[in-house]
């Protein structure tokens, strides 16, 4: 049986774990942290990770944990709205609308159904490997993990594409996001645009609200926190205010980065995956879903011969850095700052017919290798 290592145990690389072990592979997963979980509020799951986690298995019931988002769209700060989600035709076209759920929750999901995870185990260095020695893992308690498939799904800041592909660092998108969970019932959800503010609601199980903010980085004081958002987005529209003032648990704030692309995915035995190939801005909720998707199609290509990991850089590549450009392109535009900018920027969201939005979200959501059968 091949051997597989998977180093990281987040959402990621438990999907690759899975995918893996259900092609037939031997999968041991390393996480140097003491305890894997996912710290986070809420994640919206569009059709396409939906049908990724069909393939894992774990889709019906990723769809019992969480919320169909029902009406969505965009709107101005003073809640205008620019224009609508019509959920129906979404359900309709792709088969599948936009279920939020707490991201522990599938992060939870991912861990119970994952094989082999090791905790508390980092890795020090990586032998890639070749056609004719398989890779080894050293990690830092001077274990020796020999493998036929390294997997480096250790996010952004991945410590083993650092050693083999230094020049695809992490870069600082200049906003920091503000994510929290709130006791709110949300009648209608997307994101509502201001003067290089955003902010976005989602509806998640038990009548609560998912909310998360971008603000520029510049203008956030170190100790920002809950009430120095409150007072930031008092003048923005309902339900906004009352969401923030029943704020029920911790508020999570971090400095968005995405990552400068590397010169391959695979080296040797080793592969890239999820945010450790392509780390992109939330703009467009699609980071998981690429994960899932490279974990679907990586389990698919992969076999004990290394050379088979060019047929999986082939179909995911150009599909997850096309997106991550597009992804930070969002946020750049959505970030617009100047009067006439935003006018302009507004007037045309406005203006975009509605049958254009769904054949960009079409394109966008049924790419050529999104999964569809599940794996035996």
């Amino acid at each position: 049986m091949a051997r597989a290592v998977v180093v990281g145990a987040g959402l990621g690389g438990l999907a690759s774990a899975i995918a893996l072990r259900r092609r037939g592979w031997d999968v041991t997963v390393l996480e140097r942290r003491e305890h894997a979980a996912e710290a986070g509020a809420g994640i919206a799951l569009w059709p396409n990770a939906l049908r990724a986690l069909d393939v894992l298995g774990l889709g019906t019931r990723a769809r019992e944990l969480g919320t169909v988002e029902i009406h969505g769209g965009i709107r101005t700060s003073s809640g205008r709205w620019l224009s609508r989600t019509d959920a129906a035709d979404l359900r309709r076209r792709q088969g599948d609308g936009v279920v939020v759920l707490a991201r522990p929750d599938l992060h939870a999901l991912l861990r119970a159904a994952a094989p082999d995870l090791r905790e508390g185990v980092g890795v020090r260095a990586v032998e890639p490997g070749d056609a004719d020695h398989p890779a080894v893992v050293h990690d830092d308690a001077g274990g020796r993990h020999e493998a036929e498939l390294v997997v480096a799904a250790d996010g952004v800041r991945s410590a083993v594409r650092a050693a083999i592909w230094p020049e695809a660092t992490a870069r600082d998108t200049g906003h920091t996001a503000f994510r929290l969970v709130a006791d709110h019932r949300l009648d209608a959800g997307g994101e509502s645009w201001g003067r290089g503010d955003l902010v976005g609601l989602a509806p998640l199980p038990g009548d609560r609200t998912y909310l998360y903010a971008m603000v520029p980085t510049a203008e956030v004081p170190v100790d920002a926190g809950l009430p120095w958002l409150r007072a930031r987005l008092a003048g923005w529209h309902d339900p906004i205010p009352a969401v923030l003032d029943a704020v029920d648990g911790p508020v999570l704030v971090h400095r968005l980065e995405d990552l400068r692309p590397p010169s391959s995915w695979h080296h040797g035995r080793v592969a890239l995956l999820g945010d450790a190939a392509h780390a992109m801005t939330p703009n467009l909720g699609q980071g998981a879903a690429q994960a899932f998707l490279d974990a679907v199609v990586l389990a698919d290509e992969a076999t004990a011969d290394p050379a088979s990991l060019a047929a999986y850089e082939r179909r995911r590549r150009p599909v997850a850095e096309a997106v991550a450009r597009r992804s930070r392109s969002a946020g750049d535009v959505a970030a617009w700052r100047s009067p006439i900018a935003v006018a302009l920027r507004n007037a045309l969201v406005a203006a975009l017919p509605a049958a254009a939005s769904a054949r960009a979200l079409d394109h966008l959501l049924g790419t050529p290798d999104t999964p569809t059968k599940e794996m035996a």
